[in-house]
């Protein structure tokens, strides 16, 4: 059986790859709300994407603020790499990356029915901050959820 090559990699700024991440690991629906140029043209933001044996399987995109918070932006998995701890990697690497910037908390928002997805923040010691009516949509409310890290 041949080993399976798991690869974590910060998107450089320059590059162009950004473009194989979006067109080739998700469909528009499951894609972030802006692109993923518009997103890293802003200097405090980054993405981490993740390859399994060459395959794009998922990313997590994050921003660092001034006032010394971060956010997670993004957060998708391939449904076939789903449960495998690849959305767990992504987001400690994320993480990592607000700690090194000295924030001292991750916020994220997620969709309450959504469940797989809030267990895994909780899971890295997130907590639910407050429900937020109507976020995404006049139906669809919103968990604001954060991480301080002076505590992890």
């Amino acid at each position: 059986m041949a080993a399976t090559s798991i690869v974590l990699t910060e998107l450089n700024r320059k590059s162009t790859c950004w473009v194989k991440v979006e067109n080739k690991t998700f469909s528009e629906y499951q894609s972030p709300p802006r692109s993923f140029d518009d997103e890293l043209k802003n200097k405090n933001n980054g993405l981490i994407y993740l390859e399994i044996n060459g395959d794009l399987a998922g990313y997590v995109i994050y921003s660092c603020s001034s006032s010394h918070s971060a956010i997670i932006t993004g957060l998708a998995v391939k449904e076939n790499y789903r449960r495998q701890g690849h959305g767990d990697a992504l987001l400690k690497a994320a993480i990592e990356k607000c700690k090194s910037k000295r924030m001292h908390r991750v916020l994220l928002y997620v969709d309450p029915l959504r469940t797989p997805a809030t267990n895994l923040y909780k899971k890295l010691g997130f907590e639910i901050d407050t429900l937020l009516k109507s976020f995404y949509s006049s139906d669809q409310d919103a968990y604001r959820m954060y991480l301080d890290l002076n505590e992890v």
